[in-house]
């Protein structure tokens, strides 16, 4: 019994004086900015990818936002300089707009008096251009949502043959070897997936702004066909 008191009292002093010891960290924090540092070459282009999305994505947002503004004050300045028989004004009101609608406005004004088919095509065709200038460098975009990620798994792959070998030289094969370089490389297909989920959502928004707007322009050409066919009625 005195044996067992006195090795409890040993443990006691030993769990005592452990508590007053210095933590020592047994493992380093994993930092964002050493990781991608770590990542290696093929983190530059993937940075440079997703520089150039954000730059696309916010440059067409706003575009596209502008030009998906109400235009009903326009359409309604028109129709009654053209019933009221004021062509010259309704040329000039929808020149000055400024506007996609705008512009194809005038296309129709000034053919006005020849056949309504010319008429609807005039119109179509500057719809289309004016379309065009909307979805200009988006398909660049979908470009990235597709390479990014393949950039991520090149430095990954990269990053493992480089394992191999220098466990070829070494001889080295404990699972710390390997395994501290592994989580390293995949880093860099980490961040090629999320550049290219970011640059696939932002694809994906703008087309349907852009689908918002075509729908829109169609609906505001045909009202205004019916506009040049209602004094013949």
């Amino acid at each position: 019994m005195m044996l067992l008191a006195i090795l409890t009292d040993t443990v006691h002093s030993l769990t005592d004086t452990s508590k007053h010891l210095p933590q020592v960290a047994t493992q380093d924090d994993l930092r964002f900015g050493d990781l991608l540092v770590k990542g290696g070459g093929v983190m530059v282009p993937i940075g440079l990818l997703f520089v150039l999305a954000l730059v696309i994505f916010f440059e067409r947002y706003f575009t596209i936002r502008k030009a998906a503004k109400d235009e009903s004050n326009l359409m309604s300045q028109v129709r009654t300089s053209i019933l009221t028989g004021k062509l010259d004004s309704a040329i000039a009101i929808s020149r000055n707009s400024n506007s996609a609608l705008g512009r194809m406005l005038q296309k129709g004004l000034l053919r006005i008096g020849r056949p309504i088919k010319e008429i609807e095509g005039a119109i179509e065709n500057i719809g289309k251009i004016e379309v065009s200038k909307l979805e200009k460098n988006i398909t660049i975009l979908g470009i990235i949502a597709g390479i990014a990620p393949m950039f991520g798994f090149l430095g990954t792959i990269y990053g493992v043959i480089k394992i191999f070998y220098d466990i070829s030289k070494t001889d080295n094969i404990s699972m710390g070897a390997i395994s501290g370089g592994l989580y390293v490389k995949m880093v860099t297909s980490a961040a090629g997936l999320m550049v290219g989920i970011i640059a696939y959502v932002g694809y994906h928004i703008l087309n349907m702004m852009v689908d918002k707007v075509i729908l829109k322009l169609e609906t505001d050409a045909i009202e205004f066909i019916d506009l040049l066919e209602e004094p013949g009625k």
